[in-house]
């Protein structure tokens, strides 16, 4: 976010978060990336020093403080140090909110100090393998049986899917009533029948767990259910746009950096004896990536401002996470071809950032979906 966006007490999370991030992450990272996961005891570390689930109210540990911006300095900071592994987004933008708007009394006090400490680990999971980003065709099922529901499905592409303590379940209360029978069902470590699948070996993003999740009679407790029941789907439109816009966060700082390295590198690089970036072709793409970052970044920081006062609608969110992730795929792109050959090493920071960019345009709803939402909402 451009600085004029920010407070001092943003100004302070930010160089806090910053430090963390430095000493933390950052030098432990290419170790998690080939172990595929990263160790539990940084999600405690994250809550002791608050940068978990900030918006959680005080009376259930956190600090209550209702304020995007913070949830996206934290964001942005992690993608400065090329940290694709922590799950935190997921956990605190992702999963936390659900508890706090839709739980009882009795769930948020039971789950919600653990979220915010980081000894409890969260995901979601929506995804199946037959039905992709259409969460209303959902197959995995929870049928009501006395004082619990029977869970059979599977799950796939669930980020902090090895790691996590709770899962929100998308699943069919009501198989006969489409979007209308989809009910969230928190699942818990532990209950007979829940079993993790393997981590899956992706392109990129190496650090962070990803991973099927299976579900074989298993027996969750009626009082798991969060919200009312059959009203998952609208709880998910309702909550989604927070994601997209979390995911448009991550692009446009993504494409800033990249820019960065490649400006830096095109004034050390040089050829026929001048930096590389002397050169007219040079120069041309590194304006119209700067113009179009620019672009990207003002809308941005305008979505986070209306998020913030409640009124960006699910078309903007959409356009935000549709537009900035392909700006981020093609910006990387052509950032690792001004860097030619040492673009392609996986010793320059561009390179791990062109792998672990392309999952950014199919995550959150992929990107045809986005258009699709968009198209719709004026009326096609």
């Amino acid at each position: 976010m451009r600085a004029n966006l920010l407070t001092d007490e943003h100004l302070m999370f930010r160089d806090a978060f910053r430090r963390f991030a430095e000493k933390e992450i950052a030098p432990h990272h290419a170790q998690w990336e080939k172990e595929g996961i990263v160790p539990r005891d940084l999600w405690q570390k994250a809550g002791a020093s608050g940068f978990l689930c900030m918006d959680v109210d005080e009376a259930y540990g956190g600090l209550g403080v209702k304020d995007y911006r913070y949830n996206a300095i934290i964001s942005e900071e992690l993608v400065r140090v090329a940290a694709s592994g922590p799950g935190f987004s997921v956990h605190t933008d992702m999963v936390a909110p659900y508890i706090s708007l839709f739980g009882t009394e009795e769930q948020k006090r039971r789950w919600l100090p653990g979220l915010v400490s980081g000894e409890t680990i969260a995901a979601i999971a929506m995804s199946e393998p037959n039905t992709g980003s259409d969460v209303a065709a959902v197959q995995t099922t929870a049928v009501r049986h006395g004082n619990h529901y029977i869970v059979n499905g599977q799950k796939t592409f669930i980020s902090n899917g090895i790691l996590n303590d709770l899962v929100i379940v998308a699943a069919k209360t009501n198989p006969d009533a489409g979007a209308k029978g989809v009910s969230l069902i928190v699942v818990e470590r532990g209950m007979d029948g829940y079993e993790r699948g393997r981590n899956l070996d992706k392109i990129g993003m190496h650090a962070q767990d990803t991973s099927e999740l299976f579900f074989r009679d298993v027996r969750v407790p009626v009082e798991n259910l969060l919200g009312q029941e059959n009203m998952g789907f609208i709880y998910l439109m309702q909550r989604l746009p927070q994601e997209r816009l979390t995911i448009a966060v991550g692009a446009i700082a993504a494409a800033e950096t990249a820019l960065e390295w490649t400006i830096a590198y095109c004034q050390q690089r040089t050829a026929f004896g001048r930096p590389i970036g002397k050169f007219q072709n040079s120069r041309f793409k590194l304006a119209e990536m700067k113009t179009e970052i620019e672009i990207g970044r003002t809308f941005i920081d305008h979505c986070i401002l209306l998020h913030n006062k409640h009124e960006l609608s699910v078309e903007q969110a959409a356009m935000a996470k549709w537009w900035t992730t392909d700006l981020q795929v093609r910006v990387i792109d052509q950032c690792l071809q001004l860097h030619g050959g040492y673009g392609y090493m996986l010793e320059y920071p561009i390179a791990k950032a062109y792998i672990d960019s392309r999952a950014q345009k199919i995550y959150g709803g992929s990107n045809e979906i986005m258009k699709e939402i968009i198209g719709r909402a004026m009326g096609f």
